[in-house]
């Protein structure tokens, strides 16, 4: 059997089974996610053996840090996910939501309400957690998911999507409602952008080769791309918060879409505060790329290129400038940025309402780190992806963004004259 007639023969099984969910009462889809939690937390150990095997293989083919930090699950984030599931069973089922009524001079009655999107592809690297943070709230939402990680992580997202299948078993779903791609040839993606009969909308979680490879897509995307993040200090900063948030935006967990990758620091602030923060980002790894007078003020850091700006490491790099002004630090987020999260740490409140104005990104901090941009934090649960997109939905992704809405109309007999 070819790949496409298997691909597209269960494609139509989970369009069949996504119909089912569509129907299925809150209750029903929460006890799913109770039984998919619990599941997580029973088979951990065979989880963090695929998960051993995974890594190995990577190793072997010689993946960089970041990446093997992407793959890698441990005891503490499996409960993680488990968690999340949990708070995804906690809120609110946005399906069938009323979001707007209104009666026209004629009598009609309409009602615009929630309901899923239908068939929904996440298409993600080495991230096992995305299996399950996708397929739950995608199952929560109403929604068929189609979910297809990278090969590096293959034996991992295998089990990990067996387990949302008995799952929804258990509680008398459609196992088939969630489908996991199996198949690491890469012409998978090419089928699935080509078929928007079955698939409504491709969810791709990735960086330049899988931006390229969606390029002229038939089913429409809402992207989570590049996740080049500034933190810009300000000449008004308090400098000991400003220390502590661009350390954890940098350090916290580097190889993640929201770590900072780019450092903006007022040429009025730099000497003081750089001398603060630099020996701490060095003592913790990392390698300072900086603009002439960046290296001036910091002595081992190296040479910034004009390509360092514009260069998303996840990795223990930073990129630092120092700036003249605030106007400078925005027109610089504008040309150099993802749109995916930016911050200004500052205590002038005229420049904060400034930067939140001008800066044209899915998240904008005041006087905090730019790693609270995820679902989790937002309180969505946990998240599909960050959309970068301006249509339909931008930032983290949770529930309601993974619905669509329909109108009903009420009559009693109207006809059109």
């Amino acid at each position: 059997m070819s790949l496409e007639t298997e691909l597209m023969a269960a494609l139509g099984r989970v369009r069949l089974a996504a119909r089912q969910l569509a129907q299925a009462e809150r209750e029903q889809k929460d006890r799913a996610m109770v039984e998919l939690a619990a599941l997580v937390r029973e088979r951990r150990a065979l989880l963090l053996e695929a998960n051993a095997a995974d890594l190995e293989r990577a190793r072997q083919a010689g993946v960089t840090r970041a990446f093997l930090d992407r793959l890698a699950l441990d005891e503490g984030r499996l409960e993680a996910m488990a968690r999340g599931v949990e708070e995804i069973a906690r809120l609110a089922d946005p399906v069938g939501e009323t979001m707007a009524r209104w009666k026209r001079p004629n009598g009609l009655e309409i009602v615009q309400v929630r309901v899923p999107i239908g068939v929904i592809a996440v298409i993600f690297e080495a991230r096992p957690n995305v299996t399950i943070d996708a397929g739950a709230l995608c199952v929560k939402a109403g929604n068929g998911a189609v979910l297809r990680g990278g090969k590096e992580a293959l034996a991992t997202n295998g089990l990990l999507a067996g387990l949302i299948g008995e799952s929804l078993e258990r509680v008398g779903l459609k196992r088939e409602a969630v489908y996991f791609v199996a198949n690491p040839d890469r012409e998978a993606v090419q089928l699935l952008k080509r078929h928007p009969e079955a698939v409504d909308v491709i969810i791709p979680r990735g960086g330049a080769a899988l931006k390229e490879a969606l390029q002229h897509s038939a089913v429409p995307l809402l992207p989570h791309f590049d996740g080049i993040c500034h933190t810009y200090v300000d000449r008004a900063a308090d400098l000991d918060m400003a220390v502590e948030i661009c350390f954890n935006a940098k350090c916290s967990r580097p190889s993640v879409c929201n770590a900072m990758e780019n450092l903006l620091v007022h040429a009025a602030v730099a000497p003081q505060f750089l001398a603060r923060l630099a020996p701490r980002l060095s003592a913790a790894g990392v390698e300072i790329r900086g603009c002439p007078r960046t290296c001036a003020l910091v002595p081992y850091a190296l040479a910034a290129a004009e390509t360092d700006w514009d260069t998303e490491y996840l990795d223990l790099r930073l990129a630092v400038k120092v700036v003249d002004s605030l106007e400078e630090a925005i027109a610089f987020v504008a040309r150099h940025g993802s749109g995916l999260a930016d911050a200004i740490v500052t205590e002038d409140a005229a420049a904060a309402r400034r930067f939140e104005r001008e800066v044209d990104s899915a998240t904008v901090y005041v006087n905090a780190s730019t790693r609270f941009t995820d679902g989790y934090e937002f309180g969505f649960g946990a998240e599909t992806g960050i959309s970068t997109n301006r249509l339909h939905a931008r930032g983290p992704m949770g529930l309601r963004e993974l619905t669509t809405y329909k109108y009903l109309v009420r009559g009693q007999g109207q006809v059109r004259r």
